[in-house]
């Protein structure tokens, strides 16, 4: 391993070592921006960071996100370099994702060969959908105006390095509901004498699966999902009140407003054959991701100028992603980016023993860095 690649590593480990959660990034924050600057880029800090890279005299500009918020999660892996922060762990790889683009941004400082501007933006609270949000209320658009913008997540179970993506489509849509289901608690013993919720709630629960096996077209790609089912009862008490949550996703805004629709009239429905109460909350932070025609077609020839093998047509994600945000403001490309098929680095993303593989760091590198000198006008050497 060479000398940059240890110092990607590293990078990535101290990140790994001390993570935090969305809107709480102030560590990660002051050293992303500390590296910035050592590195010669102008720096911008506000709710996320963002680094100003400018070359020659064109005045095109694109836009490279990272995100760098972590998990709620109890790290259980055994490397060297666990988690410090009690409960919270980069179990998605977001501090992979923010290596990755500090390392470009460090090898285009040092040797631009392109003529444009390039803004490096490390975003906060992916994972609640708020970060994207935040930043664009903020005025980042305003403030660096971007003609294109790009993002990539890693992929455990793809091959290291292996890019994917596609036009249209990519990731799904990601709403949350609240369900609370109220009336008259009472004695186990006795449940004619009240309403017995726990039955009511159990039978709301599988009447929302119609929703898309019944009621939606076969093949849309959404999910429903109750993920929660919480009451006031106890040993010998039936609830008065029961609470169900969950998540939709959808691979487009007409299939999730009609889950939405479907939901609040199932939930009406059975609770009135019980002669009980309900309400019904549903709100959607993430919306779909879509990738814009001419940035895929540039991740495509920035990634075999890399000599990365490439899958142009993927199938859309079921996972949501906040960069849709960003991308519905301004014309983007989301990649996935292989993180390895087995052993290791197989674990799935979220899962409490997760690792961002450490080489496909340089990579990922090398890809940001075709990737800008595919989308800039290059100048001519000497």
């Amino acid at each position: 391993m060479g000398t940059d690649d240890f110092s990607l590593s590293a990078l990535r480990r101290d990140f790994h070592r001390f993570p935090e959660l969305g809107f709480q990034e102030s560590r990660t924050k002051a050293k992303v921006a500390k590296f910035l600057r050592e590195h010669g880029l102008e720096v911008h800090e506000g709710v996320g960071v963002v680094g100003i890279l400018r070359s020659g005299e064109c005045n095109r500009a694109i836009g490279l996100r990272a995100d760098m918020d972590a998990l709620p999660i109890q790290e259980a892996s055994r490397h060297e370099y666990p988690s410090e922060t009690p409960g919270v762990m980069h179990a998605c790889g977001h501090d992979g994702h923010m290596t990755m683009l500090l390392g470009a941004a460090r090898t285009l400082a040092g040797n631009p060969g392109f003529s444009g501007t390039v803004v490096f933006i490390f975003q906060p609270n992916e994972e609640h959908g708020l970060g994207a949000q935040a930043m664009l209320k903020e005025g980042i658009l305003e403030r660096f105006p971007i003609e294109e913008i790009y993002a990539m997540h890693n992929l455990p179970g793809a091959p290291v390095g292996q890019v994917s993506t596609r036009p249209g489509l990519i990731c799904s849509s990601e709403s949350l509901f609240e369900i609370i289901i109220r009336g008259q608690g009472g004695h186990a013993s006795m449940p004619q004498a009240g309403r017995d919720l726990i039955t009511v709630g159990a039978e709301l629960v599988l009447a929302l699966q119609t929703i898309v096996s019944r009621k939606l077209s076969p093949g849309t790609g959404a999910v429903v999902s109750v993920t929660e089912f919480r009451t006031d009862g106890q040993r010998n008490v039936l609830p008065g009140t029961v609470t169900l949550k969950g998540e939709v996703r959808a691979r487009c805004p007409k299939d999730r407003d009609s889950v939405e629709i479907y939901m609040r009239q199932i939930a009406e429905g059975v609770t009135t054959a019980h002669r009980v109460s309900v309400n019904v909350d549903f709100s959607t932070e993430f919306i779909e991701t879509t990738n814009a025609e001419g940035p895929t077609e540039a991740v495509t020839r920035a990634a075999r100028s890399a000599g990365l093998d490439i899958i142009s047509d993927r199938q859309p994600m079921s996972f949501s992603e906040d960069f849709a945000h960003f991308a519905a403001a301004v014309p983007g490309c989301f990649l996935l980016l292989g993180n390895g098929e087995v052993g290791a680095h197989g674990q799935p993303l979220h899962s409490n023993d997760y690792d961002f593989n450490d080489d496909v760091l340089p990579i990922g590198v090398a890809f940001w860095t075709e990737l800008v000198r595919d989308r800039l006008p290059k100048i001519p050497a000497g």
